[in-house]
């Protein structure tokens, strides 16, 4: 009985301490302030003693000396802190859109998310990409008005923008205290106490009488609207007339952790105002890992394992530093707990390895563990081919979880050594860029030996290969970035005929084809060929040969004149085709092929002679045809004073760029002016740097992703 107790016990005060654990990110738009908010957050927890500065280069987070030179966020960096009884493990993830693959990997290990967004400038266009991020994941959010002292800060205006670009029940629980230069603190409306910060830190008090009727009037609001959220909230505001404000609290929780409604708080970060609530808030609205749903098998086998430290270890790499002193990899554990000298499977790969330490992650420094549970997040040493996005499991209970995707790259630039000497160090820096980095692609071409590195814009590959220069002692000479180009079909072919025969010594190849091949939207697409037309038959589309169009093959022959096996190699073979198209070797898009016709061979015809003769036969048709060129759009927004307004949109024009919008806005006090154009990806190298001369480093822009369209003709 006494075992039975004790076990019972250790059982409950396991699940207590992960119910204290919130994993949780911090998510922005480059300079909304996102780390400075966390530097005050490691200040207040009693994490550091100092106080650090983006613009004194002596953030915890942004440690890397590349981060600190240029002011922004490169690398996610995940700290461990305290506050009120709960371990709170915090990613600062990075702001640019360059970027974005860094906070793709670690929303997907997250439970939480804090959004920090301009007061000024509200939601803007990074700020909509990584909440948008959070939202594919199902992250949890509450937000974070920063910036309440600048001049045009205003909540209200930035709540509204939150409602019309991100979600449609903002619920803002605090009123500002003071504004612009004179905010001083918040009014809690839960409590509707008044929460004041001076040099002495924070102070407690009753609400200010000049605000205690608007404060009144918010409280009624908030009350209203979440009673309108909740069904419990609305039963208790119906028979009593009001909400009290742990009903309010209880009601918030609920309402944030199924996504129904976004908490909005506010403050100055910088002015270390209103970091204290911040903490509170995302105690009390925010989950722990006892309250996600268990990780499920991405096998479609519907296993799944809940965040509790007696069932197998199952965990997620999301991170790894392959630095030159050893190589650091980053888990976060769903289930079970890691001892160190644990022997773990690497599903990915079926390869086990061994845990030699278990590491407290601080930034850039660590303290060593015993043990990790599930919930936590930690690094470990030890595991020498474990990836980003491996799963890491108990040897006797193996699972798959899913992986994060990483994106496409859409910038290429050649590279080499400047010193052939340090050919061979060039390439292994290279891999382990890519192992740290999987956003990032080397690749060799195979025509011209020319080692090329692809990434998601021009920042992520300065910083790629500026990296190179200072660890690794090489000086890297880089060529002018190429984008990736597709060829588009314009104009097809009908009853293009195509036959293969070799014979060179026991057994032959001989295929025959008849292939119509047209543009997507071309007339084929209007004609009743389907797989209803033929036994053979079938009607599938593919968008990974190229860009949107895609490829799209079907068969209508009919009569057994080609086997069925032999269809599937012929649409095998012109996707083969379709990886090079006859411009410039670049991948074909917007094809549809029909396969009408065919003829076999008794004993020469096989699946690898027809998947040969499709493959041949589809390029000689796509020479047959008119092919065009397209290139890399994005969509890029500019915003710049508009006394330069002028400069740049000439600037947009003579880069191709097509202007979509124009918009002012005034309450900075300096009128600025935002620009949203389409321009080609290929004249959008070195724009940074023009757009600072232009405006005298005023002018700041994003870019992303916006399709593709025809390239000029040369």
């Amino acid at each position: 009985m006494r075992t039975d107790t004790t076990t019972s016990t250790t059982a409950t005060t396991t699940a207590t301490a992960i119910a204290a654990v919130r994993n949780l990110g911090i998510l922005a738009h480059v300079d909304a302030g996102k780390t400075t908010v966390t530097e005050r957050v490691l200040y207040l927890t009693g994490t550091t003693h100092k106080r650090g500065e983006v613009h004194d280069g002596t953030t915890v987070t942004d440690f890397d000396p590349q981060e600190r030179d240029r002011g922004i966020t490169i690398f996610a960096a995940a700290v461990s802190c305290a506050w009120d009884g709960h371990r709170i493990n915090l990613i600062d993830t990075p702001g640019h859109v360059d970027f974005a693959d860094e906070v793709e990997r670690s929303l997907r290990v997250l439970d939480g998310a804090v959004a920090v967004f301009d007061a000024v400038a509200g939601v803007e266009p990074q700020s909509e990409s990584v909440w948008r991020q959070a939202e594919r994941h199902g992250v949890p959010r509450i937000a974070f008005v920063n910036k309440l002292d600048r001049a045009g800060a205003d909540l209200d205006q930035a709540v509204a923008s939150i409602r019309e670009r991100l979600h449609p029940h903002p619920l803002a629980v605090q009123l500002p205290i003071g504004a612009e230069d004179t905010f001083t603190g918040v009014v809690d409306l839960l409590t509707l106490r008044a929460l004041t910060w001076d040099d002495d830190g924070l102070h407690e008090g009753p609400v200010p009488e000049r605000l205690a009727e608007e404060a009144g009037r918010r409280r009624r609001a908030l009350e209203e609207a979440v009673a309108e959220l909740h069904p419990g909230a609305l039963e208790e505001f119906c028979s009593t007339g009001g909400l009290t404000a742990a009903t309010l609290a209880a009601a918030l929780r609920e309402l944030t952790r199924s996504g129904e409604a976004v908490v909005v708080l506010c403050g100055s970060a910088y002015r270390n105002r209103g970091i204290e609530p911040l903490l509170d808030a995302a105690v009390a609205y925010l989950p722990s890992p006892l309250d996600v749903p268990p990780v499920r098998a991405a096998d479609g086998t519907g296993e799944q394992r809940a965040a509790d430290p007696d069932q197998p270890f199952t965990a997620l790499a999301f991170k790894v530093n392959a630095a030159t002193t050893g190589r650091l990899t980053y888990l976060r554990v769903y289930a079970g707990t890691l001892r160190k000298g644990d022997t773990v499977l690497d599903t990915t790969t079926g390869r086990t390895e061994r845990v030699s330490r278990i590491l407290r992650v601080m930034a850039d420094r660590h303290s060593e563990s015993d043990h990790a549970l599930a919930g936590d997040i930690v690094a470990v040493i030890g595991l020498k081919a474990a990836r980003v996005g491996a799963t890491l499991c108990a040897p006797g209970a193996p699972i798959l979880l899913e992986a994060p995707v990483s994106a496409e790259p859409v910038v290429t630039v050649a590279i080499e050594a400047r010193r052939t000497t340090d050919t061979d160090k060039l390439a292994a820096a290279l891999a382990r860029l890519a192992e740290e980095d999987p956003s990032l692609r080397v690749a060799t071409d195979p025509e011209t030996g020319q080692r090329t590195l692809s990434g998601l814009g021009e920042l992520h590959l300065e910083v790629a290969v500026e990296k190179i220069r200072r660890e690794h002692g090489i000086d890297a000479v880089v060529g002018r970035p190429q984008v990736a180009l597709r060829e588009s079909l314009v104009e097809g072919v009908s009853g293009f005929v195509y036959r293969h025969a070799k014979q060179d010594g026991g057994a032959g190849q001989f295929a025959h084809l008849v292939l119509d091949v047209q543009p997507l939207d071309g007339p084929e697409d209007g004609s009743d060929h389907g797989p209803e037309d033929g036994p053979e038959g079938g009607d599938r589309s593919d968008d990974d040969t190229g860009t949107e169009g895609g490829f799209v093959f079907t068969s209508t022959v009919t009569g057994g004149r080609v086997p069925r096996e032999y269809v599937q190699a012929v649409e095998a073979g012109c996707r083969d085709a379709l990886t090079e198209g006859p411009l410039g070797g670049h991948p074909v898009t917007g094809v549809r092929v029909t396969l009408t016709d065919g003829a076999t061979h008794v004993k020469d015809s096989s699946e690898l002679a027809f998947r040969t003769a499709a493959r041949l036969g589809l390029r000689e048709a796509l020479r047959a045809g008119r092919l065009q060129l397209l290139e890399p759009l994005a969509q890029v927004t500019v915003t710049v004073p508009e006394d330069a307004l002028g400069t740049v949109l000439g600037d947009l024009a003579a880069r191709r760029g097509h202007v979509q919008a124009t918009t002012s806005d005034a309450r900075t006090g300096a009128a600025t002016a935002q620009v949203t154009a389409l321009v080609p990806l290929a004249e959008l190298f070195g724009y940074a740097t023009r757009l600072r001369s232009r405006t005298q480093g005023r002018g700041t822009f994003t870019t992303r992703p916006a399709g593709y369209a025809p390239a000029p003709t040369a």
